[in-house]
């Protein structure tokens, strides 16, 4: 059987590390190398690109972009994991779980935007309102994200290993208050919101996961459940989803001493739900990896979609079915 050459155009971050470790030891897998001394050459890049039949991007978004420009080979599919094309309908939004369409258009395209890790888990918890009417498009979403700092890029995890214990690090810290996060563009356009939602993203002294939390007032819901009804719905549209777990209902034991840990998720690539509340105010929550199904085990699951294997080959799941 021959092996799908692969080429990761910016391998040394995060992200693209993480694919790596997700590829290493597949037979089935060939990656193609850049020499270290024209990793920032763009002509190498491209011309290695071109001999690839899947490239991820993990890069700036200017970068991704140049990348994708100097693609000739209409043969290579491209798996962007920046910003740069999350919201452009000429690609695939890679979070097949949301919807059929969704699906099926990364596995018939060549070309797939990996979602952004606070975009994944607000989409988790919005799409399906909105998709079947349970919520109007112009709600005035809130919504809270913690994150750990792996997120940060490389630069940011270096300020958080060099300054723990001091300057305020050792804190949660809130960021983005100007509501220009570079994640609300593709929230408000994949949950298909009147509005973007107000955003309140921190980033807390550990290193990875992270839970993002949506807020209900049932009296504003455009069909109005109890906090039960609305976890049996998300119980039922993601049922037999292999990358995405909907936990039991709130007050069951569910969570160890009342808290919900955001670094449970580390390491792995599924994403679990959490639904509590009573019949006027609802929470919702999702709990992911940001390296994970926030990242490169999303990229890795659209590539595996792409090629017509099973979507969770390489993955790392903490429940898996």
């Amino acid at each position: 059987m021959s092996k799908t050459k692969v080429f990761i155009d910016g391998r040394e971050g995060t992200t693209g590390l993480r694919i790596v470790e997700r590829l290493s030891g597949r037979e089935d897998i060939e990656c193609i190398e850049i020499d270290e001394t024209l990793r920032k050459d763009p002509a190498e890049r491209a011309r290695l690109a071109n001999q690839a039949d899947i490239v991820f991007l993990c890069l700036p978004d200017d970068a991704a972009r140049e990348t994708v420009s100097r693609i000739t080979n209409p043969n290579t599919k491209v798996i962007d994991a920046s910003t740069a094309h999350r919201t452009d309908p000429d690609w695939a939004y890679g979070f097949p779980e949301l919807s059929a369409e969704l699906r099926n258009k990364i596995i018939n395209s060549k070309r797939t935007a990996v979602p952004g890790c606070y975009a994944s888990g607000f989409n988790a918890l919005v799409y399906p309102l909105i998709a079947v009417g349970l919520v109007s498009p112009d709600y005035p979403f809130v919504c809270h994200a913690v994150s750990g700092y792996s997120g940060a890029g490389k630069k940011g995890i270096a300020q958080y290993e060099e300054k723990q214990g001091r300057d305020g690090f050792d804190s949660p810290r809130q960021y983005a208050l100007g509501q220009k996060h570079k994640h609300l563009p593709e929230m408000q356009a994949i949950s298909r919101l009147t509005y973007p939602p107000i955003f309140n993203p921190m980033v807390c002294n550990y290193y990875a996961g992270m839970v993002v939390s949506v807020p209900l007032h049932t009296r504003l819901m455009a069909k109005p459940m109890t906090a039960a009804q609305l976890h049996t719905f998300f119980t039922a549209y993601y049922a037999g989803q292999e990358l995405i777990h909907v936990r039991p209902f709130m007050g069951e034991g569910v969570l160890d001493n009342g808290f919900l840990d955001a670094s449970t998720a580390a390491g792995y690539d599924d994403m679990e739900i959490f639904i509590a509340g009573h019949e006027d105010q609802i929470l919702l929550a999702a709990r992911l990896d940001n390296l994970g199904k926030g990242a490169s085990g999303a990229a890795v699951q659209c590539m595996n979609l792409m090629l017509g294997m099973d979507q969770t080959t390489g993955l790392s799941l903490r429940n898996p079915n």
